[in-house]
């Protein structure tokens, strides 16, 4: 079967070569010819919108980047630490400033994605395919007009996935995609979308992807060396997402509904003398949401903003492994099948109004009940209420802005009453933010920056009922953030360079009331505990350029971050060490190059050594990494169909590397992408 999947791959190359060499000559001239090039699209970080700049990847440099995830796109951005247990069905989390995973709103289309399980969005579910921007915001998007969800995250991911767009007379639009190459990869999708009428579109995406996930590994640690293949990181996923879109007088209003379905090995940490473990462990989810949002102008100075959202999570995780101490030679079953289940229903209302030209104040109420059920002995079954209500305002005049909110949080929860842990009592917070910017020159695009805010995050249904360690006396986690910068953005007309984008940022963060898991007792029994405080001060530099000579377009993004996580929870173990996978010095540096239908781009990236643990000893060290990741694509017309042809070649020198310790990561791989528009 193998080699039949790989005789079809020789067969796609061979086409596309064939392809490629008929397709420009006398198309070159038809009317359907791609001038796409000329356009410069703006992406990296931006204060054209708002009041602090944010990182953004869209349009044509979103799908020119060598990422196979929305984890792989925004690793590049400053201020991220992405965790990757490796492969292409490795669960992926993202942690921005050193303030933990579990601080990071993930949005899609302006809904935020739920998991009041574990509280973290494994964002190697979601397809490149269907997207038109990744936008990445420290503090919170700063605009006013949007739910009280979006107030409450110490950092957000927006995706928005693309709108469908129709020329002339056209009704139809069809985007076909097909990617294979390393760890037996087929990975084919396809977007339909349909002019249902003047007023209403319709989009409809479905993606399937498989892959034995089986690649080389080198794994060094003193007098340890091997080279094995790593094994059970197979998957097997579907996922479709079906969308409508429509405008009506002063408004516009959206339905979509999106299903995942996938099946997965799990791999285990590669420890000496235990090459094969976890061989036995397999992960199923299904997950499902129905959302929709409307938007209306009432007046020219009063409009409101409607989200709702209902979701069902089904997870079943199973390990039948058997195992031998390498101490004592007793062997110990580990014995696990169960199922999780998750329900959200959520309802948003936000309103705007405009007292004056310069003044716009908003109020925003939120209602979201979550509830989560298990097959384990005395689960609690817990339940939560969330109300939020947020009271922002916003002043702009011609060189100073201002933004200020105050966000209130009030939470109920119930469990039944069998369950051994108890039940958290409710809580009720208030938490401010407060944001500036200012440009001291009308002359030229330069901006001082900062701004303060206080949140916190409810402990998560793991970390209070999980049977045998949860603790439903934990505290809220709290953050204080307070960041100042300056951005200098300036477009040129007689030098060689045509755009510039200078962004610097220092920043220094506090997290209270830390919760981790603590080993009490006896062997394999754990509690969770509020840990007491961690202190982060870090510096983000982004600068961006753009050049153009004669018809090649060259782009350049270079980033660096420097932080220092400090442990502050204790005076005598780990006091002032720096936090678990938190590197001090990270980077990348992205360059792309357009020459008529051809596309360029390589990227570099790079973090520093750190530890794997609070304790900073040369055991827990975990060596600094570095990939080089290149893409070619030409983009061709045949017989009426736009296509384009990409190969991506990662980690091209063939780097050994863990991002998490003893989960190492993928050596050079590559993949060939063809993609058809009709």
């Amino acid at each position: 079967m193998m080699r039949n999947i790989n005789q079809k791959n020789m067969v796609f190359v061979y086409v596309i070569s064939l392809m490629s060499s008929l397709s420009y000559s006398q198309e070159k001239k038809d009317s359907l010819k791609i001038t796409e090039l000329q356009e410069v699209v703006a992406t990296g970080k931006r204060n054209d919108k708002g009041i602090i700049p944010y990182q953004e990847l869209k349009g044509k440099e979103l799908e020119n980047r060598a990422s196979s995830s929305v984890a792989d796109a925004v690793r590049l951005f400053s201020g991220i630490q992405l965790r990757d247990y490796g492969g292409v069905g490795g669960i992926k989390t993202v942690n921005i400033r050193g303030m933990g995973s579990e601080h990071v709103g993930v949005f899609y289309d302006g809904i935020q994605v739920g998991n009041a399980q574990n509280g973290m969005v494994d964002l190697g579910k979601f397809s490149m395919d269907n997207l038109e921007s990744i936008s990445v915001y420290n503090g919170q998007k700063s605009q006013i007009f949007q739910s009280a969800k979006d107030f409450g995250s110490s950092g957000s991911i927006y995706l928005t996935t693309k709108r469908p767009v129709f020329t002339e007379l056209k009704k139809t639009n069809i985007n076909a995609t097909y990617r294979s190459g390393s760890f037996q990869l087929i990975n084919p999708s396809i977007l339909w979308e349909q002019k249902l009428s003047s007023s209403v579109t319709s989009s409809l995406n479905i993606e399937y992807i498989n892959s034995d996930g089986k690649y080389i590994y080198q794994q060094k640690k003193g007098n340890w060396d091997t080279i094995a293949i790593r094994q059970n990181g197979n998957i097997s996923a579907f996922r479709a997402e079906g969308s409508l879109f429509g405008i009506f007088t002063d408004g516009t209003w959206n339905v979509k509904g999106y299903y995942y379905d996938s099946d997965r090995g799990i791999p285990g940490a590669v420890l000496k003398n235990s090459y094969k473990r976890y061989q036995f462990a397999q992960q199923w989810d299904r997950n499902f949401f129905l959302q929709g949002s409307l938007e209306k102008l009432i007046s020219s100075k009063y409009k409101i903003l409607i989200n709702t959202k209902f979701a069902h999570d089904f997870l079943h995780y199973k390990n039948l492994e058997v195992f031998k101490d390498p101490k004592w030679g007793d062997k110990f079953s580990n014995l696990i099948n169960n199922t999780y289940k998750q329900e959200e229903i959520y309802i948003s209302t936000a309103q705007q109004i405009s007292l004056f030209s310069f003044w716009d104040i908003s109020l925003s109420a939120d209602y979201q009940n979550n509830s989560m059920n298990a097959d384990l002995k005395n689960f609690s079954s817990p339940k939560r209420n969330t109300e939020m209500i947020a009271l922002a305002s916003s002043l702009h005049f011609a060189n100073i802005k201002l933004q200020s909110s105050v966000l209130g949080t009030f939470v109920q929860e119930k469990t039944n009453s069998n369950n051994s842990t108890g039940t958290a009592s409710d809580k009720s917070e208030f938490t401010p933010a407060l944001f500036f910017n200012y440009k001291p020159l009308r002359s030229i695009d330069l901006s001082i920056h900062s701004f303060y805010k206080r949140i916190f995050r409810m402990p998560t249904f793991n970390d209070l009922y999980y049977t045998d360690f949860g603790n439903s006396n934990l505290k809220p986690e709290y953050t204080n953030q307070f960041d100042v910068g300056l951005n200098l953005n300036k477009n040129f007309t007689s030098s060689l360079f045509s755009h510039i984008d200078f962004t610097i940022d220092a920043y220094y963060n506090t997290v209270r009331n830390k919760i981790i898991a603590y080993p009490k007792g006896q062997q394999f029994r754990w509690t969770m505990l509020n840990f007491g405080k961690s202190r982060i001060r870090g510096l983000d530099i982004s600068t961006q350029t753009s050049w153009l000579i004669k018809d090649i377009l060259f782009s350049t993004r270079i980033t660096y971050t420097y932080e220092d996580a400090q442990n502050l929870s204790s005076p005598v173990l780990n006091y002032k060490n720096q936090l678990p996978y938190i590197p001090w010095n990270s980077g990348s540096l992205v360059f792309g190059c357009v020459y008529k239908d051809w596309n360029f781009n390589y990227s570099f990236m790079y973090t520093g050594e750190r530890y794997n643990s609070p304790a900073n000893n040369i055991d827990n060290l975990v060596k600094a990494w570095y990939t080089h990741d290149i893409q070619l694509s030409k983009e061709f017309i045949l017989t009426y169909i736009q296509c384009k042809a990409s190969l991506q070649i990662n980690n091209i020198f063939n780097k050994f590397y863990d991002i998490v310790a003893n989960y190492p990561m993928p050596g050079r791989n590559y993949k060939i992408i063809i993609k058809f528009n009709i």
